[in-house]
């Protein structure tokens, strides 16, 4: 269990981390974040909410309790990943970039699935 209990740990914090730092950019509206934003389609005042929902999807991914909270911010997060990746692939010609999309999607599901596997340890 002290293995699967520290995989988890890393692989989630590392996840987090990356949410939470694609997250800051978006919330302040860097011209960076937002240029890439428009580019993929969606509109400007999109841009400070999905940072907002990004962060605090972040945060509660971290948390040990509040299981119910922390599967709807599971669920966002990915579901912000695929969007991103699908919006890419749409609008932009595929590239080694689309990679930087997708190995998170693989951390996301990688922390999901050892979170779970904790859950049945622990019960």
């Amino acid at each position: 269990m002290k293995k699967t209990r520290l995989a988890y740990w890393i692989i989630t914090s590392l996840f987090a981390a990356f949410m939470l730092f694609t997250a800051i950019p978006d919330i302040m509206l860097e011209p960076e974040a937002v240029t890439y934003i428009v580019a993929l389609g969606y509109p400007e005042y999109f841009i400070v909410f999905i940072g907002i929902a990004k962060a605090v999807g972040s945060v509660a991914i971290l948390i040990p309790q509040f299981n119910r909270i922390k599967e709807w911010a599971y669920a966002g997060l990915f579901f912000d990943l695929l969007a991103a990746a699908i919006s890419t692939a749409v609008t932009q010609e595929l590239n080694a970039g689309i990679i930087f999309i997708l190995l998170p999607i693989a951390f996301l599901f990688a922390s999901y699935f050892l979170w779970h596997k904790l859950k049945k340890q622990q019960a």
